[in-house]
């Protein structure tokens, strides 16, 4: 099943893009092969839908202003710091006959018995990796199943994925993706609240001495100033 988004052409640009998001829009640019880049809007809503079915590696259909599709790959979606909400994107076009690069998300699941039946941490080395493949043979996500990590000494490694078929890894093979972290030992745990109760009191001194100092500061200036009113009152007993 595919997935389209409508676009309109987009005149306004710079600062003046806050008209634009006012209503409901999210300001664009297409770019790709063989195509100049062209300024765009697309309803919020209807990106934020799309994006979340395809991500960042699934073909998208971009229709601008009814004319023929534009396979496109979401990228580089810029957010509102304060809202959260999109406030720009960049519309990828492809060449569907050549191989390109992208990142595609990891998705862990299954339940692992390190963690489960051992108390250890799972630690998830990896969110997303990199691969090379066919524009349409791009995937939303890799599922990682994390139900394989039943001691602390088992490892996966992005070779131990299933790729889909013409998606190839290019990140080293041997990058780790997940593993399980033993439970701190009782000794390790009091050597940790021994280091953080000297992080604290080296803070707790350190703020002592900053008031120490701008204490004695503030002494020597005022004794200064004092030392210099004499001499001010003297020089006006001479005019």
């Amino acid at each position: 099943m595919s997935i389209t988004i409508s676009a309109e052409k987009r005149v306004v640009i710079g600062r003046d893009n806050w008209k634009t998001r006012a209503e409901g829009f999210v300001p664009a640019v297409v770019y790709g092969p063989a195509m100049e880049p062209k300024n765009v809007s697309v309803d919020r809503k209807a990106l934020v839908l799309a994006f979340r079915e395809a991500g960042e590696s699934t073909l998208v259909d971009l229709v601008v202003n009814g004319d023929q599709a534009v396979k496109v790959l979401i990228q580089d979606l810029q957010f509102d710091p304060m809202s959260s909400e999109i406030i720009h994107a960049d519309f990828r076009a492809v060449d569907l006959t050549k191989e390109i690069t992208a990142k595609i998300k990891l998705e862990f699941i299954g339940e692992a018995p390190a963690v489960k039946e051992l108390g250890g941490t799972l630690v998830q080395a990896l969110n997303e990796i990199e691969v090379r493949a066919l524009p349409q043979n791009l995937v939303h996500l890799i599922e990682v199943d994390i139900s394989k990590l039943k001691t602390f000494d088992d490892t996966i490694h992005i070779s131990d994925l299933t790729f889909p078929t013409g998606v190839a890894a290019v990140d080293d093979l041997g990058d780790t993706v997940a593993l399980v972290t033993p439970p701190r030992s009782e000794e390790e745990m009091a050597e940790l609240d021994k280091a953080l109760d000297i992080d604290v009191n080296a803070v707790e001194v350190a703020k002592k001495e900053k008031k120490e100092g701008e204490a004695e500061a503030g002494a020597d200036e005022k004794k200064t100033d004092d030392k210099k009113k004499p001499d001010d009152k003297k020089k006006s007993d001479k005019k």
